[in-house]
C-alpha cells in the first residue's frame, strides 16, 4: 500500500506542479501581450509593464485612484443612473476585476505548483522511509 500512495503522490505532485508553472506562464504571457504599462503616478511598480501579480495589482490600484478621482469618490454602483461618469466607473470595475482575477489565478498557479512539490517529495520520502517486509 506504501509503494501504491509514494507513486501516487510523485505522479499527482509532478502533474501539479507542472500545471502550476504552465499556468503562471500562460497567464504572464497573455497579460503582457496586451501591452499594459503601469501608470507613472502609480504608488508602486510605477512605469513596469503588467506582466506578473505585483504589476497587475499596481495597476488595478491605481485604476481605482483615477476612477474615484473622475467620480468624486462614488462607486459605480453610488452613481446616478443618469451620471456621465458611470460608464467610465463601470469600465473601470471590469479592468479591475480582470487585473484583480489575474492576481488571483497568479496564487493559485504558485499554490499549485508548491503543494505539487510537497506531495512530489512525501512521495519519495514513502518509497524510502522504511525496508519493505519480503
Amino acid at each position: 500500500m506504501r509503494r501504491i500512495a509514494s507513486l501516487t503522490a510523485i505522479v499527482v505532485g509532478s502533474i501539479m506542479a507542472i500545471a502550476g508553472v504552465v499556468t503562471w506562464v500562460v497567464i504572464s504571457s497573455t497579460l503582457a501581450d496586451q501591452k499594459i504599462t503601469v501608470s507613472d503616478d502609480a504608488n508602486c511598480a510605477a512605469g513596469d509593464n503588467v506582466n506578473g501579480p505585483i504589476s497587475a495589482y499596481c495597476q488595478a490600484d491605481i485604476i481605482d485612484h483615477h476612477t474615484l478621482k473622475i467620480t468624486g469618490g462614488k462607486t459605480y454602483a453610488e452613481l446616478e443612473q443618469d451620471d456621465p461618469n458611470r460608464e467610465t466607473a463601470m469600465t473601470s470595475s471590469f479592468l479591475q476585476a480582470s487585473l484583480f482575477t489575474s492576481v488571483v489565478a497568479f496564487g493559485v498557479a504558485l499554490m499549485a505548483t508548491a503543494v505539487g512539490i510537497v506531495m512530489a517529495l512525501i512521495g519519495f520520502a514513502l518509497r524510502t522511509a522504511a525496508p519493505s517486509r519480503a
